[in-house]
C-alpha cells in the first residue's frame, strides 16, 4: 500500500500516471504486506530536509527515509518502508535538462527512491550498477523511455 501526496501548492499533472506507474512496480518487485509513501515537496522543503537530516546545504531531487534499517522490524507482519520525498521543480527542470518528459523523471525519481527504501544504494561501483540496471528494467518494463 502507499500514498502519493501532492505537499506543494503546484498542480501535478503526473500523479495519475505515476499511481498506475508505482501499482506495476509494486508488483514487479514483490512488495507485498508493506506501506511506503511519495510526498511531493517545494525546493524550500527538500532543501530543510536536505539540512536537516543529512547535514548538506542544497536543494536536491529525492531524498528517501528508509524506516526499515532496525531490528524490531523483523516480527512486523507489515512492512513500513519509509517516505520518498521528491522536490518537483527540481524533478521538472531535470527533466528538461535530460532531454525527456516530466512523467519519465518523475517515475525515475518516485523508482529510485523506492529502490532506496528497499536497500539497494550506490555507493561503490558494483552497487550503483546493480541499482541503475534494476531502474532501467522497471521503467522501461512500462515503456518510461528516456
Amino acid at each position: 500500500m502507499f500514498e502519493i501526496i501532492n505537499d506543494t501548492d503546484k498542480n501535478i499533472l503526473e500523479l495519475d500516471f505515476l499511481n498506475n506507474y508505482i501499482k506495476y512496480v509494486v508488483n514487479k518487485l514483490d512488495i507485498n504486506d508493506a506501506i511506503f509513501n511519495i510526498i511531493f515537496v517545494s525546493d524550500e522543503k527538500i532543501h530543510e530536509i536536505n539540512k536537516t537530516y543529512r547535514g548538506v546545504d542544497r536543494v536536491t531531487d529525492v531524498i528517501s527515509f528508509a524506516l526499515e534499517d532496525g531490528e524490531d522490524i523483523k516480527n512486523n507482519p507489515i512492512r513500513v518502508l519509509g517516505d520518498i520525498y521528491i522536490a518537483i521543480d527540481v524533478a521538472y527542470l531535470q527533466a528538461e535538462e535530460y532531454g525527456h518528459s516530466k512523467i519519465r523523471e518523475v517515475c525515475f525519481l518516485a523508482t529510485h527512491g523506492l529502490l532506496h527504501l528497499l536497500g539497494y544504494d550506490h555507493m561503490n561501483e558494483d552497487d550503483e550498477k546493480i541499482m541503475f540496471d534494476k531502474q532501467r528494467e522497471i521503467l522501461d518494463g512500462y515503456e518510461v523511455f528516456r
